[in-house]
């Protein structure tokens, strides 16, 4: 079963759900990119590893704290040292390891990256470590001759930066091809409409290879069984601008409707 919304889902955004649908369009996506770039190109499924702390700066700066008493009963303490040893807990940072999946196209002859596909994930859209990691690994591919392809399917956050501001959108695929560097292909869309089909290049010279980002999704969210995992009867995390949420309950009751 599809997707009530025409696009990009707002449901799948969710930080508590992103990391495992991160990882599913990745794997879908090298499903739909083989048989197009096959026997020259081998598609390949890599990752890098982040520690974060899931509380973020905030919290780790207001912990909770409590006073606990170290003596034991039936040891009297001498007159001497009245005071009695005391602790105070303090939570150490409540830290997590996250998997960042992303593509790699290689040519198989040579085993030469030819291009990265990134899709971007929480930790990389906000100020912090894994941010200033992905913007490192960003330009030293973006000082290559390596392209790049950037997935941004998340509302919030920080948008990557460019040279110029990106057009209006909420959802962004970046195509930077390494001859035509610094210029960029930007793609942008919303809630409301479909994701488009993008050009995936290969070696200069070559014919792009397209792929259909709707498809993925629709492949992905049918294989996981969104259509009853997902929270439809409250609003998305993160929310909606007022007037899209209209929108959305408005399709989500008639998507309810169709399916009895």
């Amino acid at each position: 079963m599809l997707s009530p919304f025409p696009g990009m889902d707002p449901y799948l955004e969710a930080p508590s759900g992103w990391q495992e649908f991160h990882s599913r369009f990745i794997n879908t996506m090298s499903d739909f990119l083989v048989p197009k770039v096959r026997p020259r190109y081998a598609v390949h499924i890599e990752r890098y590893v982040y520690v974060v702390d899931v509380m973020g700066e905030e919290s780790r700066l207001r912990p909770d704290v409590t006073v606990a008493e170290t003596g034991r009963e039936g040891i009297i303490a001498e007159p001497q040292t009245a005071a009695t040893a005391t602790a105070v807990l303090v939570p150490l940072p409540e830290l997590e390891e996250v998997r960042h999946y992303f593509l790699e196209i290689r040519e198989l002859e040579t085993q030469k990256v030819v291009t990265v596909i990134e899709m971007l994930s929480p930790f990389n859209k906000r100020a912090g470590k894994g941010r200033d990691e992905y913007l490192a690994r960003r330009a030293e591919i973006l000082l290559s001759d390596v392209h790049l392809v950037e997935l941004d399917l998340l509302r919030e956050g920080e948008r990557l930066p460019m040279g110029k501001p990106l057009p209006k959108g909420q959802y962004y695929a970046i195509v930077s091809r390494s001859y035509k560097r610094p210029i960029a292909e930007v793609y942008a869309w919303t809630i409301r409409q479909p994701l488009p089909t993008i050009p995936i290049p290969l070696k200069r010279g070559e014919a792009d290879v397209m792929l259909d980002l709707q498809s993925v999704l629709n492949s992905v969210y049918d294989r996981a069984g969104y259509d009853y995992r997902l929270p439809y009867d409250r609003e998305p995390d993160p929310p909606l601008s007022p007037e899209d949420w209209e929108w959305a309950k408005q399709i989500i009751a008639k998507w309810r409707e169709q399916a009895r």
